[in-house]
Formats: C-alpha cells, sequence, structure tokens
C-alpha cells in the first residue's frame, strides 16, 4: 500500500512566547517492510535553527528552535510511504518454546540479545508489578511457542478491554487501566508490553499510523484519522514479531510505522521547552491517504 501521510499539529497561546525548543518524531522510520520518501515539513513561525538527527533508538528526529515572539505554532509534516507486505513474521509461524527465548535473552552473548535486553526493563511508562505477570501468566504455559501465547495474550487484552477515549490521559497509571479494563491504543501497548515484561521478555512500544476504512457508501473524513500505538516483542535470533493488541491483529500494510522505543515517553510526536506562553490550546489532525494508482491498459 502507498500513503500520504499528513500530520498537523498547532498551539495557540494566551501570551506570547519569546523562545521555544522543539524535538519532533514525526518522520516515519525506514525499515525493510517500509520505504519512505522525503517528507516535506512547514513550521509557523519559521524556525531561526532546524536539524534532523537519529535519536538512540534509530528514529528520526527533527530539532528546531524559533526565537521570535509568537503565539502560536504550527507544524506540518506531509510524507510518502511505501508500506510492503514483508513483515517478518506471519500468524502461523513457528516459533521457538517462550522458556527457550526466556533463558537465551538472559544469556545470550550475541550483540543483537544483549541490545534487546534494554526492553525487557521496566521505564517510566511500563512497571513490572506483579499484578501485570498474574494477567499474562495463564497465555504462558509451559513449552508454548512465544508467538503462539503472545497471539493469545493480544487477543485477551482485546476481549477484556473496552476502548473508551475519554477514560484516560497520557499520565493515567497502568495499574488503573488495568483494574477499570478501559483505554485507548497508548494504553493497550503499555499494558502488553508489562505483561511481556513481566514474564521476563524483551517487548518495545511502536508509535504510527492505521488506515482507517470508512463505513460503506461513506465518504473518508479529511484529517480524522489519529495517531496509533502496537507492540514487537523479542525472539532471540529471529526478530521482533509486532502485535496490535487493539485490534486483535498482526500488522500489515495498514500500520504504518514511525517510531519506536521503551514506551511514549520515547516516541512522543512534539515535545519542547519554551519561555512564555501561558495557558494554551492544541488542536492535532492526522490523514492517511492512500494513493490510487491508475493503471493503463495496452
Amino acid at each position: 500500500m502507498k500513503y500520504t501521510v499528513t500530520h498537523r499539529t498547532r498551539y495557540r497561546y494566551s501570551s506570547g512566547v519569546a523562545l521555544c525548543h522543539n524535538e519532533a518524531r514525526l518522520l516515519p522510520r525506514r525499515a525493510p517492510w517500509q520505504l519512505c520518501q522525503d517528507s516535506r515539513v512547514a513550521i509557523e513561525p519559521r524556525p531561526a535553527l532546524s536539524a534532523e538527527r537519529e535519536d538512540f533508538f534509530g528514529n528520526r528526529v527533527l530539532y528546531f528552535a524559533i526565537q521570535d515572539i509568537h503565539h502560536g505554532l504550527k507544524v506540518e509534516v506531509v510524507t510518502e510511504v511505501h508500506v510492503l507486505a514483508n513483515r517478518p513474521f506471519e500468524p502461523s509461524s513457528p516459533s521457538m518454546p517462550w522458556e527457550q527465548a526466556l533463558r537465551l535473552l538472559r544469556e545470550s552473548p550475541e550483540p543483537e540479545i544483549i541490545e534487546a535486553r534494554l526492553f525487557a526493563l521496566d521505564s517510566p511508562f511500563v512497571s513490572l508489578a506483579p499484578e501485570f505477570r498474574a494477567y499474562a501468566a495463564p497465555s504462558f504455559w509451559p513449552g508454548r511457542p512465544l508467538l503462539d501465547a503472545t497471539i493469545e495474550l493480544n487477543r485477551r487484552i482485546y476481549q477484556d478491554f473496552t476502548y473508551d477515549p475519554h477514560f484516560t490521559t497520557v499520565a493515567t497509571p497502568l495499574h488503573v487501566v488495568l483494574k477499570e479494563r478501559r483505554g485507548v491504543c497508548q494504553d493497550f501497548a503499555h499494558l502488553a508490553l508489562a505483561c511481556l515484561r513481566g514474564m521476563g521478555l524483551a517487548a518495545r512500544y511502536v508509535s504510527g499510523y492505521l488506515e482507517t476504512i470508512p463505513p460503506p457508501g461513506q465518504p473518508r473524513l479529511i484529517g480524522a484519522d489519529a495517531s496509533h500505538a502496537w507492540v514487537a516483542v523479542y525472539l532471540p535470533g529471529m526478530g521482533w514479531a509486532e502485535f496490535d493488541p487493539t485490534n486483535d491483529c498482526m500488522p500489515r500494510e495498514q500500520h504504518i510505522t514511525l517510531a519506536w522505543g521503551r514506551d511514549y515517553g520515547d516516541v512522543a510526536p512534539l515535545i519542547g521547552v519554551m519561555t512564555g506562553g501561558g495557558s494554551h490550546q492544541l488542536e492535532v489532525s492526522v490523514d492517511v491517504a492512500p494513493q490510487q494508482e491508475l493503471q493503463t491498459e495496452l
């Protein structure tokens, strides 16, 4: 699938901002299953300084600074993305028993496995509390293949929890999500991470976009899409397998990868510091538009 992804962020401030420094993780990652054309970035007011770099996790980060007094900030990023149907794993892919994966993760001297151990630790948004291991344990019986166990955990989260965009915020503790069984994709991704890491496994947070398909006969609403989140679990010697607990699936062509890290804090779309500003209003608009290819009969 080929998409044009447009992500718009607008801040309006109650008083003037004299200076701001910002980092945006809005440039999709390049991956074996994802080809990205050059992104078109428009920032208002025009930055005095801007530069692109890669962070610790290999995500593309755009830094920019505005040094003139301003009462609002607008960031628009438009990227052409080609998502291929060659994710490393399918639901039917064979995998090692989860205990074997755990043993290799703990003992293997392979550099890739050593690097993956970072994602088995707790992080600011994901604690390794006993209640998350207890929730995960029924899916991880002795000798069960890791992919099978993770697919069941993914399905249980989908079935046991209600998607409720009004229940949580970024600051809602994960134990509240587990107790109340409500949240959004970010919460369900964090919950899956806490469960997998609670079992001793390595799992990372993936941010991105998901193509939304309107009901039959209704037009696609421009700008009505949203950012999405899912997880990837590491299989030593095999690679990373992705799971979307919000939709009970393994990501395919409709999932566009933006960035990954330990949790949401590593991949927040736009963060920064500023002088002044007072209170603010935030508007975010995302549009994931499939590109229609014209075929000509010869």
